[in-house]
């Protein structure tokens, strides 16, 4: 019919997704459980339900099927990779392309029809039975299917929907091979009874179906069947809500789980822990220690031996790093990765996975900073630098405190990153915080902490710079620092500084001494950083100085001084 509205608008495509998703739990259950067991009977159940919301807005749901998918209105409504358990699969390469269920096939076809996909799925390689000619047995009323027939060497056509016509030519093709076979056959010795003569077959595998099955072969011995294992275990806890029962099998969970991850499974391990939280939040009547247990996977892989070595395994299995399963365990670390995290990063030499570990600590950090201050308050600890370094780029204002104590810390390398932290956020405390540091015994962390309060003009920083700039203690600095605390003098003072910077600058009096070179040249680029018109009188009457140092100090102050 054109001009319909589209069934998407009345039905959402999530709800047929849901459809199929019990519709493969059932098959499941259809398959290990007798029709007497509960666990089938639920299933039945569960499905019969999951159809009356479609059945509410439609009178028949019609799927297209694809190689893995289940398509409906042309949406994808159903994706399994895995050729070995997609149930798409199953129909498709017995010729399905079509399902049409209608209303009132849940109630006795739908079961018969999903009993008889699992008696196709497991046919020996010799029946003579395939999924269309044991679905023509059962002589549906409310399911409709269509298929797609192969041709064969002798050309065929594809029949009506549930119908298939089959080509011919095959067996004269047949005869023909038989013949040159036995015409090229050394001869029989008498009294040797062959096995071909016993054979019931009419006719050879060709070379096309003897590699099907050969790879079909390869492929279910090379299956993981950990996947369906925990498939089933899941289903039991959630069908189940005896105690004992659930016990049991998270007796066995917590067995399994250290082992999928020493073995680098963690595509079992996500599923573990996806399903683990999905049931906390839908099994039927958990107990509050069931539930406890469940979350508690979560909290294993979080424990920092575990995180550590989880790390480990994935830097020396660089081509995993980047999976989708690795990026699903990683985003479900809780605070207790923080520290193992950031430890390892600097020692990781997979990019991608240094990367993924870097976006995992800033999530972490952001969403903990209680944990953020307890590692801060830990001396020991060897990710005091990298955490104190991510404080500053995340900008967490409330870690201030915790900055506080490492910058007290022995080493001068926590320090000195807790100082550029700390001018990243800039607030007051911080910056106080960065005043004490100008005193610092380490060169490297007392000029860190003059050029932050010089660049943001803490004024709370200019008793220390003075004492320092007007005091005996910068002639005995090196270059490099001395320029750095006049610098920041100049920009913290303002006019203020202007008259002992010229003091400095500018010779008075026969008797008293100029001052060296290096301290008159910083004096002058000082003077340029006050920004104050009475700074650029002074520099103008030193701009002649007989001193060529001097000379240039004060032709760059009076550049980038203003006019």
């Amino acid at each position: 019919m054109t001009g319909r509205e589209p069934l998407t608008d009345i039905l959402p495509a999530s709800q047929v997704a849901e459809l199929i998703t019990g519709l493969v739990k059932a098959l499941r259950a259809y398959h290990m459980y007798l029709p007497n067991n509960p666990i089938y009977l639920r299933a039945t159940g569960n499905l019969r339900a999951a159809f009356r919301p479609v059945w509410s807005v439609l009178d028949e749901l019609v799927l297209t099927v694809a190689e893995t998918d289940f398509l409906w209105e042309d949406q994808v409504v159903y994706h399994q990779l895995s050729k070995a358990e997609s149930l798409a699969w199953s129909l498709f390469k017995d010729g399905m392309r079509s399902l049409t269920i209608r209303r009132g096939a849940e109630e006795e076809e739908l079961p018969r029809l999903l009993e008889t996909i699992n008696r196709a799925r497991f046919l020996p390689a010799d029946a003579g039975d395939d999924l269309l000619t044991l679905l023509w047995e059962q002589e549906f009323q409310f399911i409709q299917y269509h298929f797609t027939e192969f041709l064969g060497e002798g050309g065929g056509l594809p029949g009506p929907s549930g119908q298939a016509n089959l080509g011919g030519g095959g067996d004269e093709a047949a005869a023909r091979r038989r013949a040159q076979v036995a015409d090229e056959a050394p001869p029989k010795p008498k009294g040797v009874v062959a096995l071909d003569d016993f054979d019931s077959t009419l006719y050879f595998l060709d070379d096309e179906e003897i590699s099907y099955v050969a790879r079909e072969v390869e492929q279910e011995y090379r299956r993981d069947v950990r996947g369906p294992a925990l498939d089933v275990l899941f289903d039991l806890f959630e069908l189940h809500p005896e105690d004992s029962v659930r016990d049991e099998i998270l007796d066995v969970l917590e067995q399994l789980f250290p082992n999928f991850l020493n073995a680098r499974d963690f595509g079992a391990v996500a599923k573990v822990l996806r399903e683990a939280r999905a049931l906390i939040q839908r099994a039927p009547a958990l107990l509050p220690p069931h539930a406890q247990r469940l979350a508690a996977f979560v909290d294993q892989l979080s424990e920092p031996p575990i995180v550590s070595q989880l790390v480990q395994s994935l830097d020396e299995a660089p081509g995993v790093a980047g999976d989708a399963e690795v990026a699903d365990v990683l985003h479900l670390l809780r605070a207790s990765a923080l520290e193992p995290v950031l430890t390892w990063i600097p020692r990781l030499s997979s990019v991608a996975l240094r990367t993924g570990l870097e976006a995992v600590a800033d999530r972490l950090a952001e969403a903990h900073p209680p944990e953020v201050l307890r590692i801060l308050r830990q001396p020991d600890s060897e990710a005091l630098v990298a955490l104190v370094t991510l404080c500053g780029r995340l900008g967490l204002h409330q870690t201030v405190p915790g900055l506080g104590e490492t910058a007290k810390h022995t080493d001068p390398a926590v320090r000195l990153a807790t100082v550029q932290a700390l001018g990243r956020l800039g607030t007051p405390a911080a910056l106080a915080l960065i005043d004490q540091a100008i005193e610092d015994p380490d060169r490297g962390v007392r000029l860190a902490a003059v050029r932050v309060v010089g660049a943001r003009g803490y004024k709370g920083a200019l008793r220390r710079l003075e004492a320092v700039v007007l005091g005996k203690a910068v002639k005995a600095m090196e270059l490099t620092e001395k320029m750095a605390f006049f610098e920041a003098y100049g920009a913290v003072a303002g006019p203020g500084g202007v008259k002992p910077l010229t003091g400095i600058l500018l010779t008075r009096g026969l008797l008293r001494l100029k001052e060296a070179s290096e301290v008159r040249a910083c004096a002058a680029i000082a003077l340029g950083k006050t920004r104050a018109p009475e700074a650029r009188e002074a520099l103008m009457r030193a701009a002649d100085d007989k001193d060529l140092v001097v000379r240039n100090a004060v032709s760059k102050a009076l550049r980038e001084s203003p006019a």
